[in-house]
């Protein structure tokens, strides 16, 4: 039986939070981790604060989750602090590699789907919730205001994403009956 598959529904589910600390507002989703972790526990979630350690997120791929959901700042032309929620393209099974060397460190997530494609093992749903930063790149040690004031709005959002993933990977016969 593997890692995950006594659960209910055989779902478990990775929050990887990424970015790098001391470069302002790229470190947000090592704050959401951290943020979650230290909350009570996500049910049916592993959170985890993956930094810059893009090898070791392509490895953690390759366990038994149904499912993993990227935390990251990701400039996209919206408001400073603004989450968006994306649904991305994953590589396919017939799509060549990507020839050359593997960096280990400050992969995005694209990188780090193709890096786990290529050893071998996808979750089948992958989910990005990013915030829009103020400074990205720069050296600063803390997160911007506006990206700050978002840290808990986007753990609640990550909550009812891993709830919602949950519920949509259960079958009918997954769950226990309700007391009479």
């Amino acid at each position: 039986m593997g890692e995950h598959e006594g659960r209910p529904g055989g779902a478990r589910i990775l929050v990887a939070g990424i970015g790098n600390v001391f470069l302002g507002d790229d470190g947000f989703g090592v704050e959401v981790a951290r943020h979650l972790a230290e909350g009570p526990a996500v049910p049916g979630a592993d959170v985890v604060d993956f930094g810059i350690r893009g090898m070791d997120l392509a490895y953690a791929l390759q366990r038994a989750y149904t499912a993993v959901i990227f935390v990251d700042a990701a400039p996209r032309g919206h408001a400073p602090g603004t989450l968006t929620v994306l649904d991305p393209d994953l590589p396919g099974d017939g799509e060549a590699p990507a020839e050359g060397p593997v960096e280990g460190h400050g992969m995005d997530p694209v990188s780090v789907l193709r890096l786990a494609r290529r050893m071998g093992r996808l979750p089948a749903r992958v989910r990005v919730v990013c915030c829009e930063p103020v400074t990205a790149g720069e050296a600063l040690f803390e997160l911007s205001e506006p990206v700050r004031a978002m840290v808990g709005a986007a753990a609640g959002l990550v909550k009812s994403l891993v709830m919602d993933m949950i519920a949509e990977n259960a079958g009918p016969g997954s769950r226990d009956p309700l007391p009479r």
